[in-house]
């Protein structure tokens, strides 16, 4: 993410932050090593301050492009994934660089490196596109990582709001998915009394906590 104190929120798609980026990903592959963990979400960063998105918007993807090929090329050695998250700029972000499905897709195609994959978090994509279904069936060959949350207040998924979980997770099925789905929400309350939505999901298809079947 970059020094969070002086504002920033990730640095692959910043100008001039480019040997600050490559330290930070080296120290990040070390840790994702360390503990097994296969991908690593690569921030693109904000809009400098001061400066008008379009007039940058050139400089920042020939920067992000650069540094995601860099990307790719070190994370190939360590048999890894990298994500590109879009997140949304009208409730979460209004400086975050890449903030659709659409962009990142965009830039994805423009980089070229099969083990970079997009990280589609459903309640970025539904505050900035909605069309959920189709977005996930059109854009599923690029995605790498899954997360959830409920709209518009970022709890659970069985919280009110927009989205219907049960729908989603049964196209993701679907689709082939087989993948984890992240669950990056603000529990209403402590976190055991807010998985009680997953507990009566498996039970409502059948499964015992855990997801094995009673069959």
């Amino acid at each position: 993410p970059g020094d969070q104190e002086a504002g920033e929120l990730g640095l692959a798609a910043v100008p001039g932050r480019q040997a600050a980026f490559r330290q930070a990903l080296e120290a990040a592959v070390h840790y994702a090593r360390a503990v097994g963990c296969p991908r690593i979400h690569v921030m693109a960063g904000r809009v400098p301050l001061g400066t008008d998105r379009a007039a940058v918007a050139g400089e920042m993807e020939t920067t992000f492009i650069e540094n995601l090929r860099y990307t790719a090329d070190l994370l190939s050695q360590e048999d890894m994934i990298g994500l590109l998250e879009p997140i949304n700029n009208r409730i979460t972000d209004p400086r975050y660089y890449l903030n659709t499905p659409h962009h990142a897709a965009a830039i994805l195609e423009k980089v070229g490196r099969r083990n970079l994959k997009l990280q589609l978090d459903l309640f970025h994509c539904q505050i900035m596109d909605g069309n959920l279904s189709r977005n996930l069936e059109m854009y599923f060959p690029l995605i790498g990582h899954i997360q959830i949350a409920q709209v518009p207040g970022r709890h659970e998924p069985n919280s009110p709001g927009e989205l219907n979980f049960p729908y989603l997770f049964e196209l993701l099925e679907s689709l082939g998915y087989t993948g984890y789905v992240g669950c990056e929400y603000a529990p209403k309350g402590d976190t055991l009394e807010g998985l009680g939505w997953l507990r009566s999901y498996w039970e409502s298809r059948g499964l015992q906590h855990g997801g094995t079947s009673k069959a």
